[in-house]
C-alpha cells in the first residue's frame, strides 16, 4: 500500500467534515421522527441539507479510498456508488410509494389534479439517469483535463489507466460495469413497447444487478495509493480500519438518508413558488439534487488525476440506477398499491424511457474501448442540453418529436460507433464476462 501524508496524524477534516453533515442530518431527522424542530424557508433549509450532502459525499470517497486495502477497488467504488445513490432511491421511492396509493384509491394514476403521480415517480429516475450520463460524463472528462493543466503534469508523468489530454481511461479491470450497463441498456430499450413496469421487468434487472455484483466479488484487492483522510484510515489495524470504513459509510449514508427527500423537496418548493412546472422540477431540479453525492466523489475523485476511479464512480452508480433502482420500482408500487399490478406506463413515460435507455446505448458505446474523449463528452452533453432546453420552453407535442430524433439519433450514432470497433466490442464482451481480473490488472 502506498502511504502518501504525514503517517499517525489524526486528520481534522474528518471531525470538520462530520460537523458539517450534522445540522442537516439532525434536522432531517427530526422531521421523520416528529421531533420538534425549526420550520425554515425553502431556501435556507435546502441549503443546509445540501451542505450535509456534501459534506456526506467526502466521507464516502474516504471511505471507498481505504476500502481499497481491504477489497478490490471495483467492489469498493460499487459500493460507493451504492451508497452514494441513496437520495436518488429515497427520492424514487417517495414518488412511487404515492404514486401506489393513488392508485390504490381511484384505480388509476391519471385524472387526479396535478400531476400524474405515476409519471412524476418515472419522471425522478429517468431525469436522474440522464443528468448522471449527459452532465456527469462530461464533467469528470473537464474537471480532469482541467487537473492535468492545473499540475501542469505531462503524459509520461500521469497516472496509467486515469487520463491522457482529452481523454479519460477506464482501467480494464472496469470492462464489468460497461458489459452489465450494456446487458440492462438492451433489456431496458422493450420497456417503450410496454403499458407498465412488471415484477418479471423487476425480476430481470435484479438479476443483473446480482450478477454484476458477483463478478465484481471476484476482482482481488489492489495496493491503493492513499492521501489524507483515507491514508489515516487505510494504515490503521486491520479491526480498527474496517471499523472506520463501516463506521464512515454508515454515517455519511444515514446523513444522506435523513436529508435527501427534504433537499429535493424544498428545491422543488422553491421552484413552486417561482412557478416552475412541478413534473419539470422533479425530473430535473429533484435529481439534479439526488445525485449531487455521486457527482461531488467524482469531482474530487477527478481533481485529484484518479479520473478512472471517478469515471468508474459515475458507471457504478448508472449501472446501480439502471438495475436495481429500475427493478425496485414496481415491487414498491405493489406494496404501496396492495396489488400486483405493474407501475403503469403512459405516452409520456414511454417516451422518456426510449430517451433514457438510447442515451445509455450511446454511451454504452462510447465506452466500447474502455475510454471516453473530448469529443464524445460533448456530444452527451450537447444532446442533453438540447433536450433540456426543449422540454423547458416548447409545448408537449413539439417535445414528442424532438425526443424521438434524438432517441433515433442516439440510436443512429451507437450502432455506427459499435459497428467501427466490433472487435473491441467482442473484447469487452470477454473481458466482462469471463477474463480473469488476475489477466485484466496486468493489462
Amino acid at each position: 500500500m502506498t502511504l502518501s501524508g504525514d503517517r499517525g496524524t489524526f486528520p481534522r477534516r474528518l471531525p470538520v467534515a462530520a460537523a458539517f453533515a450534522l445540522p442537516g442530518a439532525l434536522l432531517g431527522a427530526a422531521d421523520y421522527l416528529g421531533l420538534p424542530h425549526p420550520d425554515l424557508p425553502p431556501p435556507i433549509a435546502a441549503a443546509i441539507f445540501g451542505i450535509a450532502i456534501v459534506a456526506a459525499a467526502f466521507l464516502l470517497s474516504w471511505a471507498a479510498e481505504a476500502a481499497q486495502v481491504d477489497v478490490s477497488a471495483g467492489l469498493a467504488i460499487a459500493v460507493l456508488a451504492m451508497v452514494a445513490v441513496l437520495p436518488e432511491y429515497a427520492v424514487d421511492m417517495v414518488f412511487t410509494f404515492e404514486a401506489g396509493q393513488v392508485y390504490a384509491e381511484h384505480g388509476t394514476c391519471a385524472g387526479q389534479g396535478g400531476a400524474n403521480p405515476c409519471s412524476l415517480a418515472l419522471a425522478n429516475m429517468t431525469g436522474a439517469n440522464r443528468i448522471l450520463v449527459g452532465i456527469g460524463w462530461p464533467l469528470v472528462v473537464l474537471v480532469a483535463g482541467l487537473a492535468v493543466l492545473r499540475k501542469g503534469r505531462e503524459r509520461g508523468q500521469e497516472r496509467p489507466g486515469s487520463v491522457r489530454p482529452g481523454r479519460v481511461e477506464l482501467t480494464p479491470v472496469m470492462s464489468a460495469e460497461v458489459v452489465f450497463l450494456g446487458v440492462a441498456t438492451l433489456y431496458s430499450l422493450t420497456l417503450p413497447l410496454r403499458d407498465s413496469l412488471t415484477f418479471f421487468d423487476a425480476a430481470v434487472f435484479v438479476s443483473i444487478f446480482a450478477a454484476y455484483t458477483w463478478r465484481l466479488s471476484k476482482a482481488p484487492a489492489e495496493e491503493p495509493d492513499l492521501h489524507g483522510v483515507s491514508k489515516w484510515v487505510g494504515e490503521q489495524a486491520k479491526r480498527r480500519r474496517r471499523g472506520w470504513v463501516a463506521g464512515l459509510f454508515g454515517f455519511a449514508g444515514l446523513v444522506i438518508l435523513a436529508c435527501a427527500e427534504h433537499f429535493a423537496q424544498n428545491l422543488v418548493d422553491t421552484g413552486t413558488t417561482l412557478g416552475v412546472d412541478e413534473f419539470l422540477l422533479v425530473q430535473w431540479v429533484a435529481p439534479l439534487a439526488s445525485e449531487a453525492p455521486e457527482l461531488i466523489v467524482a469531482c474530487l475523485y477527478a481533481i485529484r488525476l484518479a479520473a478512472s476511479e471517478s469515471l468508474g464512480t459515475l458507471l457504478s452508480s448508472k449501472v446501480n440506477q439502471w438495475t436495481l433502482l429500475v427493478g425496485t420500482l414496481p415491487v414498491v408500487f405493489a406494496i404501496s398499491s396492495g396489488g400486483v399490478d405493474g407501475l403503469p406506463l403512459d405516452e409520456h413515460q414511454r417516451l422518456e424511457l426510449l430517451v433514457t435507455a438510447a442515451q445509455s446505448l450511446f454511451a454504452v458505446s462510447l465506452l466500447v474501448d474502455l475510454g471516453i474523449g473530448a469529443a464524445g463528452a460533448a456530444t452527451l452533453f450537447g444532446l442533453f442540453a438540447v433536450q433540456f432546453t426543449t422540454s423547458l420552453l416548447l409545448p408537449a407535442e413539439a417535445n414528442r418529436v424532438v425526443v424521438l430524433v434524438l432517441s433515433g439519433l442516439y440510436a443512429l450514432l451507437a450502432a455506427i460507433r459499435l459497428v467501427r470497433r466490433r472487435a473491441e466490442l467482442a473484447r469487452l464482451v470477454r473481458d466482462g464476462v469471463t477474463t480473469p481480473f488476475s489477466e485484466l490488472a496486468r493489462r
